[in-house]
């Protein structure tokens, strides 16, 4: 494994954990350019997606209107720091800095759980913020 600031931690592995892995990469470079049609496409039609505080959401339709319309961030890069695979689940630690839809700067930490399809598309992401709630 390799781990660093610059180079979050890896497993070396099977070309599916590779595969996996570099899904799960492409899917934070295309959120973080703002190209939501090519973040969508890495989807599976039945994929599903939940996050706290949405209903969940379905297939690349689900993305394309959570990330078109319906996300409270409005532009941003994720730091990742740790990725961890067994070929078919990428579990990611990592940061987000950015800034709202109403112009406040946005800093959190947060986890994502893909399972990843043999083809290489998502078939579910799951997030977790790092937010205190009590």
């Amino acid at each position: 494994m390799t781990s660093g600031p610059d180079r979050p931690t890896t497993p070396e592995g099977s070309d599916s954990e590779q595969l996996a892995v570099r899904t799960v990469r492409r899917f934070y470079d295309l959120v973080d350019s703002g190209d939501v049609h090519g973040l969508a496409a890495l989807f599976a039609l039945d994929a599903e997606y939940r996050r706290p505080g949405y209903d969940l959401m379905v297939g690349p339709e689900g993305l394309l209107d959570f990330y078109g319309r319906g996300r409270t961030i409005r532009v941003g890069k994720h730091a990742l720091t740790t990725l961890l695979t067994d070929g078919h689940t990428v579990g990611v630690f990592g940061e987000f800095h950015g800034e709202l839809n109403d112009g406040n700067p946005v800093h959190l930490r947060f986890a994502d759980s893909f399972t990843v399809c043999p083809d290489g598309l998502f078939s579910s992401r799951d997030t977790y913020f790092f937010a205190p709630l009590v």
